[in-house]
């Protein structure tokens, strides 16, 4: 359920509240009774549940140096040069 940025337009009130995406938009100031409008923000990107992609370690360097294809091409030689 997402968080969604209020601020009031008598009380300068500014208040956050999780709402369904379904709800509609809040009309009322909480603290005053005044008219809120919906503030835009940058959102907290994705939100992912468990530590599964929280530390996803970077793939171990390649034995020659460079870059690693993975054992395909470069294994073959298609790309080594003449």
């Amino acid at each position: 359920m997402p968080a969604y940025e209020y601020l009031c337009d008598s009380c300068s009130s500014h208040f956050e509240t999780r709402q369904k995406m379904s709800e509609p938009a809040l009309e009322l100031c909480p603290a005053c009774g005044g008219h809120v409008h919906r503030l835009i923000s940058g959102g907290a990107g994705a939100i992912t549940k468990g530590s599964a992609h929280a530390h996803a370690e970077a793939p171990p360097p390649c034995a020659s140096g460079g870059a690693c294809c993975g054992g395909g091409a470069c294994a073959s030689g298609m790309f080594s040069e003449s």
